[in-house]
């Protein structure tokens, strides 16, 4: 596949601090290569606000159009959202395709969509990133073929008028409550069922997916890409007691998510408001990672997730700098997803916490209550399980989650015992 010869522009405001500035445009050329385009070239300016009119200053706009004639990129990317005038402006100034951080963002989920859901998702927030902007990016848009910033909806779309789009939004709208329905009615289910649930969030490319298919060899999409997984993902996993929870692996966050992103994937993420509890993976070996943990903590707070306990993981520990100090003033764990030791560390980890949150019971089942017998043995997590031959019964003790149907059964049993 042809990569895309690219140009990428920054304009870093006096509140920004160099570091912070020098890792998001780190950031913006990671993602770039993620939707397949090469860096050619920096194109970066100080101002105390962007230009109203084109983002960067008139002198700034003149030189990157000397760069844009001289290295003939196919694209020319910028470090923020830009408004549809400063599209419109810049296009004319330039003559060359311009898109922005949503755009690109938008443009690799729809690379990285599996689902119907997810598909749905990404059309819908790319036709409402676009309706504003039709004006400004007419030339463009009629133009067909592929390239960074065109996959998605389909140019047909995008070619007729807001009317058009605004049915389209309506449509998919539509689809969506009846696949959020499907979800929540599956969710139903697994509630029913009595699982303890476990939800990974994180930073994109924290190793979200490393870990999860480490813990339940589920074969989820990985690679050292942003955003290699976007499509939630629910598989069991096994305690070190064999007791089986379920794992859930979800899409990475990302500073400056665009808000139609945000409100789009509320109900992608709506999996983790189900979790007793949240690992929240944090790639130690990114030197950013402070501000990663931070963005993820703020997603979470807009998708209104306060109240599930984290336990952070500090992950690829083995290629921490040496002045990595976790920030974390709660519970955490550093680790490295390829190391069988850390990852058995983890679990106990994770089954310590499961224990404080569960009942524990202590039961004497005779033998021929069998059914019931299994039914612990599959639905509650087992410490201890003897066969006293004196009284003919088996002693079990374990942990149940307290809104269990099983509890009422087992009170009986208790009192027998």
């Amino acid at each position: 596949m042809i990569k895309e010869k690219v140009i990428l522009v920054g304009c870093q405001l006096q509140t920004m601090e160099d570091d912070h500035f020098q890792y998001s445009m780190d950031e913006l050329a990671s993602l770039t290569k993620t939707a397949n385009g090469e860096v050619l070239i920096d194109c970066i300016q100080k101002r105390d606000r962007p230009h109203p009119a084109t983002y960067i200053g008139k002198g700034k706009a003149e030189e990157l159009l000397n760069l844009v004639e001289e290295l003939e990129p196919d694209i020319v990317i910028f470090n923020d959202e830009l408004s549809p005038s400063q599209l419109r402006n810049l296009a004319t100034i330039l003559n060359v395709r311009i898109i922005d951080r949503t755009q690109l963002i938008l443009d690799i989920f729809a690379q990285r969509a599996k689902s119907k859901e997810g598909k749905l998702q990404v059309e819908l927030a790319q036709l409402q990133y676009l309706l504003p902007r039709l004006a400004g990016q007419g030339i463009s848009l009629s133009r067909q073929g592929g390239g960074i910033g065109t996959r998605g909806p389909g140019e047909t779309q995008l070619e007729t008028d807001r009317r058009h789009i605004r049915n389209r939004i309506h449509e998919i709208k539509q689809q969506l409550a009846t696949v959020v329905s499907h979800r929540n009615r599956y969710r139903e289910r697994r509630k029913k069922n009595q699982a303890f649930q476990i939800a990974l969030v994180g930073y994109t490319n924290a190793g979200k997916s490393t870990i999860f298919n480490r813990l339940t060899t589920a074969g989820s999409f990985e690679e050292d890409l942003l955003f290699a997984t976007l499509d939630p993902m629910t598989r069991k996993v096994l305690f070190p007691s064999n007791y089986q929870a379920l794992i859930t692996d979800t899409v990475g966050f990302i500073q400056d998510l665009p808000t139609t992103l945000v409100a789009a994937f509320r109900s992608t993420l709506e999996e983790v408001k189900e979790a007793n509890l949240i690992l929240h993976i944090v790639d130690s070996s990114n030197e950013d990672y402070a501000n990663h943990e931070q963005t993820v903590y703020k997603l979470l707070e807009e998708l209104e997730i306060t109240d599930i306990p984290i336990l952070m993981v500090y992950n690829k520990i083995d290629d921490a700098p040496g002045s990595f100090v976790p920030s974390s003033k709660e519970d955490y764990i550093r680790i490295t997803a390829f190391s069988k030791d850390d990852l058995k560390v983890l679990m106990n980890r994770v089954e310590n916490f499961a224990k404080d949150v569960m009942n524990h019971y202590y039961v004497q089942i005779p033998t021929d209550e069998g059914r019931m017998i299994s039914q612990l043995k599959t639905e509650s997590l087992i410490d201890k399980l003897i066969f006293n031959e004196e009284k003919e019964v088996y002693e079990i003790e374990g942990f149940v989650l307290p809104s269990h149907s099983i509890n009422g059964q087992l009170e009986k049993f208790a009192k027998r015992g």
